[in-house]
């Protein structure tokens, strides 16, 4: 069994990032995670209700633990947060494809890379990492890119 599993409706392929975070997630407990996939004016309402920010946006993360950034998830410590299968509940992220096309071709990289990176940065922040300050912002950086570099998602991937 996968430590974590990513649910998503849409057609995207998730158990590259699910495998990759596998290994790299300490402790007792089976996770999951939800990715949804939006419009502009989905991403756009969400980012107002949510962050009071009336504006279009790449990736939206809520993660529904707080203290689990390096560190080990056991079922002891979130009794309440599991499902009907026993996975706690990491959170859900949104990403918005017309924005993250946009990026892909303003960055000059492929869109299968951008949707990969948006996953694993949404993902990152469920597990708690932020990029609030210069050391968070490094911290978190190299972990995406471990991640991605792992999956085979360069920057110059197709």
């Amino acid at each position: 069994m996968k430590k974590i599993r990513i649910e998503c409706e849409e057609d995207f392929e998730t158990a590259p990032v699910e495998d990759a975070l596998s290994s790299r997630i300490a402790g007792d407990a089976p996770l999951s995670a939800e990715l949804v996939f939006t419009d502009e004016e989905g991403i756009r309402a969400l980012n107002a209700k949510e962050r009071g920010k009336d504006a279009v946006t790449d990736v939206l993360s809520f993660p529904n633990l707080d203290g689990i950034r390096n560190a080990p998830v056991n079922k002891a410590d979130f009794p309440y947060d599991a499902d009907e299968e026993g996975r706690i509940f990491l959170g859900s992220v949104v990403i918005c494809r017309a924005r993250a096309a946009e990026q892909a071709e303003e960055y000059g990289h492929s869109l299968r890379r951008e949707l990969y990176y948006l996953t694993v940065h949404g993902m990152c922040h469920l597990l708690g990492y932020d990029h609030e300050t210069e050391s968070d912002k490094a911290e978190m950086r190299a972990k995406e890119e471990e991640i991605l570099s792992e999956i085979g998602i360069g920057r110059d991937a197709q």
